[in-house]
């Protein structure tokens, strides 16, 4: 993720003719320093990608520049509708992407095979700490909903946690102290506000890694949409199981959560699957595909408080973004080459 969130957007405002400044991440900063050189190995000049490290003073420099004309932002929620209030105060065009809390439903006619191996990924893969990942699975049926818990439990189990050299580890460690006592702190929430605790990952130490930010899997079982656990985002190894009793129900969960970045839907019926995709109130959606990040040629872009601003990232809306419509309206004498309007797409 250190390399791919920039290049969705660096990539593309570079190809638009622009000069790029690149924040990384405070907790992960070196594969971003990486990518500038890189580029520069490959023959870009310098001064095409800019990397400048630091925390929130670096940012606050970066919104209110005279000489930055857009922002692109990918972090937490509430950092972006900070970033996407003060770099739009300051004149600037922002892009801001938030958090979420992307839902999968399972219907009884699904492949349940599949989609226990889909989720499975989906929910735990890269420790959880994605903004695409798929922490919530919504169950239409008591019967598919008892199915779907078992077999979880049982992929869940055998998922490795592992150093990240391990080739075998399906996930690694979160990214700090801290927050590793926060997804705890949320798996704690769901027991006391009543949810099943089926799989308990906390606890988990690492042989010769003691100090590692490592938790286990987590699942949990009957989560209600008033708990305040289900209503946030755990961004961890976490994966809550609500259950509904029809897709009027599991479809209304999350198109009235506060996020609303992406879901699935899993279903041999196209009808279903048809009308979830085209009345569902997210921005993103798959059928049968657990993660719906749709290839780079079309755009990646939440709804709600998963995204601020206008424009989404990379694809054609990258380009709108990094660029600026210029109309230049001409009168020539007669005989020469005519009236003409024509617009040139330029940035800065």
């Amino acid at each position: 993720f250190p390399a791919m969130i920039p290049c969705w957007m660096a990539a593309v405002a570079i190809a638009c003719g622009n000069t790029f400044i690149l924040k990384p991440s405070e907790k992960d900063p070196s594969v971003p320093m990486r990518l500038a050189e890189l580029l520069l190995e490959a023959g870009a000049p310098e001064g095409v990608l800019n990397v400048v490290n630091g925390d929130k003073v670096a940012v606050d420099a970066i919104l209110k520049h005279p000489e930055i004309k857009a922002v692109s932002f990918v972090g937490s929620s509430d950092i972006a509708q900070y970033v996407y209030a003060t770099g739009t105060a300051h004149g600037k065009r922002v892009q801001a992407m938030g958090g979420a809390k992307n839902h999968g439903i399972i219907m009884p006619d699904a492949n349940m095979e599949q989609a226990v191996k889909d989720i499975v990924g989906a929910a735990y893969g890269s420790a959880g700490e994605r903004c695409m990942a798929l922490p919530v699975a919504v169950t239409v049926g008591k019967k598919t909903g008892d199915e779907f818990v078992e077999r979880m439990l049982d992929a869940a189990r055998g998922l490795k946690v592992g150093v990240s050299t391990d080739p075998e580890a399906h996930y690694g460690p979160v990214v700090s102290a801290a927050h590793k006592a926060k997804v705890e702190s949320y798996i704690q929430m769901g027991v006391d506000e009543g949810a099943d605790l089926k799989l308990d990952g906390r606890g988990l130490t690492m042989q010769g890694a003691e100090g590692g930010y490592f938790i286990g899997p987590n699942l949990f079982d009957n989560v209600k949409p008033h708990m305040q656990s289900y209503k946030e985002e755990i961004f961890g190894p976490v994966l809550q199981v609500v259950r509904a009793e029809s897709l009027e129900e599991a479809a209304a969960l999350p198109s009235n959560h506060q996020y609303g970045n992406g879901c699935a839907i899993f279903t041999s019926n196209g009808r279903a699957a048809r009308e979830f995709a085209a009345q569902v109130n997210v921005g993103m959606v798959g059928v049968n595909v657990p993660i719906p990040v749709p290839v780079s040629y079309h755009t990646f872009g939440g709804w709600k408080r998963s995204a601020f601003g206008d424009t989404n990232q990379h694809g054609p809306e990258g380009v709108r973004f990094w660029t600026k419509i210029k109309t230049i309206t001409q009168r020539w004498p007669e005989g020469d080459i005519g009236d003409q309007a024509f617009i040139i797409p330029t940035m800065g």
